[in-house]
């Protein structure tokens, strides 16, 4: 089995740390992946994106237009730019986390609402699964990275999970960040459960 990953977002959400982990874990359990990142101008919301491929071998790592077995958005507006990655039937997941751009905080651009973003997605796949930020756990009082929480949810509730176990993935965040292992186990637990088709 291979699966397609696009993940798109801005800059300071970890998007590059979800596609590391998740080479990471692939190259841990065995599994023929690659990656490529693209990273924009800003340290802090540029644009962001990570093409992730698992489970093909002889395959160069860019995802064309249209062949994402699943699309990650970390943040709404960017969003659309990921949509053009999706394949018909595609899973699509969202994380509505609103960053505006200097244009929008200035009142001279628009930025969309959740439902026109769902709606756009729709008009390719069905396979929704939105999260909501402002619905995050806590850990020990603490709000969870989003970003881990999103990768439990990737291995929860799309066909990443298939590829993946989650004891694979888990093993791999903790052996990253061994003195936050309590915290991400919660998150990524969290995550495995939390995303709801929408």
């Amino acid at each position: 089995m291979s699966c397609n990953i696009v993940l798109v977002g801005v800059g300071g959400q970890g998007v590059l740390t979800i596609a590391d982990l998740l080479i990471r874990s692939a190259f841990e359990a065995g599994v023929p992946a690659s990656y490529c990142p693209t990273k924009g101008m800003a340290q802090r919301g540029g644009f962001v994106k990570a093409e992730v491929r698992l489970g093909s071998e002889g395959i160069g790592p860019r995802i064309g237009e249209g062949q994402g077995d699943l699309v990650v958005s970390m943040e709404r507006s960017e969003a659309l730019k990921g949509l053009l990655f999706l394949k018909p039937g595609g899973t699509f997941l969202l994380f509505d986390h609103v960053w505006a751009p200097t244009g929008v905080m200035l009142g001279a651009d628009s930025y969309p609402e959740r439902a026109q973003v769902a709606q756009a997605i729709r008009t390719v796949s069905e396979e929704l699964i939105v999260l909501d930020p402002d619905e995050l756990p806590t850990v020990d009082g603490n709000t969870v990275r989003p970003n881990i929480y999103i990768l439990g949810a990737m291995i929860g509730r799309t066909a990443v999970g298939e590829i993946l176990t989650r004891e694979t993935v888990e093993g791999t965040i903790e052996a990253r960040w061994p003195k936050a292992a309590g915290a991400n186990r919660g998150a990524f637990r969290s995550g495995l459960t939390s995303a709801d088709g929408v």
